[in-house]
């Protein structure tokens, strides 16, 4: 039976669980998930896992934050004045507001979570809301398209 490997275009289902056992995200909700290995199109850690998986094989990974979402970044915490958002807009703790941002000369709409609010200033937090934590992936593997067999379909 043929193995996953690099290169393959695999199909996984999967389900994405904080240490808390709580899913945040999973292919019930979103559907099987498409991926050719190697291009870096979803986290290292999470392909690696699959390599040497065969079809309706099923496995778990933990991984670290540094494998996952990263560490926060205390760069990326700022206070800004409420002024900067309508009135009408209800900031508080646990908001997640999108934000304009410019970098290298454009403009970047990106979500920022609110920490704290304090007068006239509202800190947000523009790291991933995963980040730091460590987390637990179930997956099986319902597919395999070798890259061959995917070359010779397209030609």
């Amino acid at each position: 039976m043929h193995k996953a490997k690099p290169g393959d275009l695999v199909t996984v289902i999967y389900e994405g669980i904080l240490e808390n056992g709580e899913i945040f995200e999973s292919s019930q909700d979103t559907g099987p998930l498409q991926f050719r290995i190697g291009t870096g199109s979803v986290m290292i850690a999470f392909e690696k896992a699959v390599i040497g998986m065969e079809i309706n094989e099923s496995r778990e990974i933990r991984l670290q934050p540094e494998e996952a979402y990263g560490l926060p970044k205390e760069e990326l915490i700022h206070t800004v004045s409420r002024s900067i958002w309508d009135a009408k807009v209800d900031i508080k703790p646990g908001v997640v507001l999108g934000m304009t941002m410019e970098k290298d000369g454009e403009q970047h709409q990106v979500p920022a979570m609110v920490t704290e609010v304090s007068g006239d200033k509202v800190t947000v937090d523009f790291n991933h809301p995963l980040a730091g934590k460590q987390i637990l992936y179930r997956i099986t593997l319902q597919n395999i398209e070798p890259l061959q067999a995917a070359r010779s379909t397209q030609n």
